[in-house]
C-alpha cells in the first residue's frame, strides 16, 4: 500500500526522532548505513521532507539532517502525506484513480464498500500516532528495528 519513498521516509523520521539531541545533524551516509537503505534513494527522500518543513537539511562536511518539528506533533499522516501524497487514502485499490467515495461519477469497485470502511479506520490510525509514539514504542521493543 505504501510505496518503498515512503517506508524508507517513515524509517528515516523514527530514527532521527530517536536521536535525543535536538537539532544534532546526521549525514546521509550514517543514516543510510545505519538504516540499510540505499544513499542516493533515500537523499531525494529526506530533502523531500525537509521541503515539508519536517525535516531541517544543512548541506556541507558538517551537514546532515535534524528533525525541524517536534516529534510529537507530526503524525504518521502527516509523513504519508507529503511524500506519497492524498492519493494513498482516496485511490481505488482496484483502479488506478479516485474511488467512487471520492468520485461519484465512477462505478463502485466490487471491493469498494468493504474497503471504505478499511479506509477510514486507516486514516484514523495514521492521523492518532504520532512519530514520537513510534519512537517509544521502537524502543520499549528493546531496539529501533525500523
Amino acid at each position: 500500500m505504501l510505496s518503498n519513498s515512503c517506508r524508507y521516509g517513515i524509517r528515516a523520521i523514527i530514527y532521527l526522532s530517536g536521536k535525543k539531541t535536538t537539532g544534532e545533524k546526521i549525514g546521509i551516509k550514517q543514516i543510510s548505513t545505519d538504516l540499510d537503505l540505499p544513499t542516493p534513494f533515500l537523499g531525494k527522500i529526506l530533502q523531500q521532507l525537509a521541503k515539508q518543513k519536517i525535516l531541517k537539511s544543512m548541506k556541507g562536511p558538517h551537514g546532515g539532517f535534524s528533525m525541524l518539528k517536534d516529534p510529537k506533533t507530526i503524525t504518521l499522516y502527516d509523513i504519508v502525506i507529503a511524500i506519497d501524497g492524498e492519493d494513498t487514502f482516496t485511490d481505488c485499490i482496484m483502479h488506478n484513480g479516485p474511488c467512487r467515495c471520492i468520485d461519484r461519477t465512477k462505478n463502485p469497485c466490487p471491493i469498494h464498500d468493504d474497503y471504505a470502511k478499511t479506509r477510514k479506520e486507516l486514516i484514523l490510525l495514521f492521523k492518532s500516532k504520532s512519530i514520537n509514539d513510534l519512537v517509544v514504542k521502537a524502543s520499549i521493543s528493546g531496539s529501533i528495528t525500523i
